[in-house]
């Protein structure tokens, strides 16, 4: 007899049925608490025979197990329905995770980086930590040049030896790229030089304790003026337009000789004159100029037969004059709203 009855429940079991959570409760209550159908089964197993208590037992519990499984089931289901979402997983973030754009800096580092490989110039990179040798003595630095000092150097370790090698710094330029390339290439070299420099100063809205560049330096045979003034023009119509103008000022740096400082026509105004370029008309970009001959004899490449030029800029100065960006700080605060300006800006 409760044989029959285990049978009927059990076929009862596989084919319930419940649209809402209620309804799921409800099946709960009528099978499996304490007063419910297999609850009684239970109460009447004392009766059964000696010899028939081991099958009926297996029995009772398999259909236990089997409408626990059957209400769990429709219990998810129900969730799902009622909520929209699928079961909670407990390897999600607690709350939406948005996607993420480019760095404005990454753009704009990326764009100049394209426009010198368009020219035939390819990537060269090196270490951040590096040693005087190559930061300074190699650029043609004085030894008692003003940039050597702890004022504008961070040195993670000076000591008086002759031996620079032994100064060991964070690079203020990434000028000691090129001279690794000049060490281990012999011309032609045609590089750029991409990264993060440091150099001792307070942070403010115009200046920051690190900041990211890009020299470039190409070394061959009868180079002159004329090739880095056309490349220099070249690069600054791909960046801000056609219609910009150049024009190169004489100034002074160690490592080039002669050299000068470019600016750009305003491409504000126009060349009008306004207040992003100071009423003059021009914003100055970047430094360049010839190779100087003691940084090619330093470096293991003879002056006398070749020669060459070097440039470098700042990717933050070009990304304040492309996107107009107050404030250097923001590029390194990671503030999310600033960010977002940037997300169709590539």
């Amino acid at each position: 007899m409760i044989l029959q009855k285990i049978e009927a429940l059990r076929q009862e079991i596989e084919n319930l049925s419940a649209d809402t959570a209620a309804g799921t409760d409800e099946l709960y209550v009528k099978y499996l608490s304490k007063k419910g159908s297999i609850s009684l089964l239970m109460a009447e197993f004392r009766n059964v025979p000696a010899e028939q208590k081991r099958e009926v037992g297996v029995k009772i519990n398999e259909l236990k197990q089997l409408a626990i499984e059957r209400i769990n089931t429709l219990k998810e289901q129900n969730a799902v329905a009622d909520t929209g979402i699928v079961a909670e997983d407990l390897t999600r973030t607690p709350y939406p995770v948005a996607l993420g754009s480019r760095h404005p800096l990454t753009i704009v580092r990326n764009e100049i980086i394209d426009i010198f490989q368009r020219m035939g110039f390819t990537l060269a990179d090196g270490p951040e930590v590096e040693d005087d040798l190559h930061v300074f003595t190699k650029m043609n630095f004085a030894a008692d040049h003003p940039a050597r000092d702890m004022q504008d150097t961070f040195f993670v370790e000076k000591t008086t030896l002759d031996d620079v090698t032994k100064n060991i710094l964070l690079r203020s330029h990434t000028s000691s790229v090129q001279a690794r390339v000049m060490e281990t290439s012999q011309p032609p070299i045609r590089v750029i030089c991409p990264g993060r420099v440091y150099r001792n100063e307070a942070i403010t809205a115009r200046a920051h304790c690190f900041f990211h560049q890009i020299e470039g330096l190409y070394i061959d045979k009868n180079v002159s003026f004329t090739d880095l003034k056309q490349v220099m023009l070249t690069f600054a119509q791909e960046m801000f337009g056609a219609d910009t103008k150049i024009r190169l000022r004489p100034s002074y740096f160690p490592f080039t000789e002669p050299s000068a400082e470019m600016d750009i026509s305003c491409h504000i105004c126009g060349g009008k004159g306004c207040g992003f370029c100071k009423h003059t008309g021009w914003v100055e970009i970047l430094g360049c100029g010839m190779v100087d001959p003691n940084v090619l004899e330093l470096c293991g490449i003879d002056s006398k037969v070749y020669s060459g030029y070097a440039f470098g800029l700042g990717v933050e100065r070009i990304t304040n004059l492309k996107y107009q960006v107050s404030d250097l700080r923001m590029f390194s605060e990671n503030y999310t709203p600033f960010l977002k300006e940037f997300e169709n800006a590539y």
